[in-house]
């Protein structure tokens, strides 16, 4: 049945690509014209002298992405002599790979927390914040991922409780997707975290009577939710938007309370082509590249681009994010610790 899935579906989180060469051609041809926000990226990329191979390390859902921005920018001056090796996987497996000795250039991951696993280790800078996106590639919001004229009628947290609803979302122990859902499903339900124990006790329901599967990462989980496990899907809103690009019978729901997904995008210290990986991440935070996240359902972090697709990525009505739970060392710990975190609990009471 897999063989019948679009591209995306298929390439889940399997060995380095390669991605090399790349096709010289004109700065006008980059993706159509931008206006001088796209010419001040093309200037600033043109002048970075890159060269060599990149290896880029990621979680498993923009792979689809990089797929478009990797020849995109290999066909820009700067890209012309970069070639790539890629790695998509679970977010958590990933870093720690990394961590482990997997060689990196650049890596994003669905948090922030798989980044910092990598700074406390001296492989990426403390000040990978910087700069007018803070760090980010790319935001998105949690969503619910149903079946196309969404049957069991899911639109708000309340509905994902009722019987006869199987729930998926993928572990928190692998995969900062997984993180990302249960924070949206604890904030919900805490007031954004002004009630804790409100929050603990919905996400227990939600996983003790509801989840029936928890895969690796949100690649995985949308996969098993295509071949037909389950009701709903919690997933970013842009996993939903690319599986039904390429052509997977489902819809979304972005519920009234939802959390802001941050997607981070960070170059390592012992990087041996840090020129090379410095003008692609210039290029990713380019306009051009922005449009493709945007067009993959990726909220953009480009003001330009932001504004240009306003009408696409409507912001919800109770929108908190992860600082308004207390940040990510806090909610690390008392929610996903794997031994004494909250979360963690109530995963050993399904079993």
């Amino acid at each position: 049945m897999l063989s019948e899935f679009p591209h995306a579906l298929r390439h889940l989180s399997g060995p380095l690509a390669v991605l090399a060469g790349g096709v010289v051609a004109a700065a006008a041809l980059l993706l159509g014209a931008g206006g001088a926000s796209d010419d001040r990226s093309r200037e600033a990329i043109a002048s970075s002298g890159a060269r060599g191979t990149v290896a880029l390390v990621g979680h498993s859902t923009p792979q689809v992405v990089y797929d478009e921005v990797i020849p995109a920018f290999q066909r820009t001056p700067a890209g012309r002599d970069v070639g790539f090796r890629t790695s998509f996987g679970a977010s958590g497996d990933q870093s720690r790979a990394v961590a482990a000795g997997l060689d990196a250039d650049l890596v994003t991951f669905s948090l922030a927390p798989d980044v910092e696993r990598l700074v406390e280790a001296g492989l990426v800078a403390p000040g990978w914040r910087a700069g007018p996106a803070g760090g980010l590639v790319s935001t998105s919001v949690v969503s619910f991922v149903v079946r196309e004229g969404n049957p069991k009628r899911i639109r708000t947290w309340a509905d994902l409780l009722r019987p006869g609803v199987e729930v998926l979302t993928p572990s928190p122990l692998t995969s900062g997707a997984a993180k990302w859902n249960l924070l949206a499903a604890y904030g919900q339900a805490s007031g954004a975290g002004r009630d804790p124990q409100a929050g603990l006790a919905y996400v227990r329901r939600l996983l003790t009577e509801r989840v029936s599967v928890q895969d690796k990462s949100a690649r995985e989980a949308l996969q098993s939710f295509a071949q037909g496990k389950g009701d709903v899907l919690l997933s970013y809103e842009c996993e939903a938007i690319t599986a039904r690009r390429e052509g997977v019978a489902v819809e979304h729901v972005v519920p009234e309370a939802t959390i802001r997904i941050e997607i981070p995008l960070a170059r390592t210290t012992g990087s041996r082509h840090a020129a090379a990986a410095d003008a692609f991440r210039a290029y990713v935070l380019s306009a051009p590249a922005q449009r493709v996240f945007a067009e993959w359902g990726y909220r953009p972090v480009d003001e330009q681009v932001r504004r240009e697709t306003a009408a696409r990525f409507p912001r919800p009505a109770r929108l908190f994010t992860v600082e308004d739970l207390g940040g990510w060392a806090a909610v690390d710990r008392e929610l996903f610790d794997p031994r004494d975190g909250a979360v963690a609990r109530i995963s050993r009471e399904r079993r």
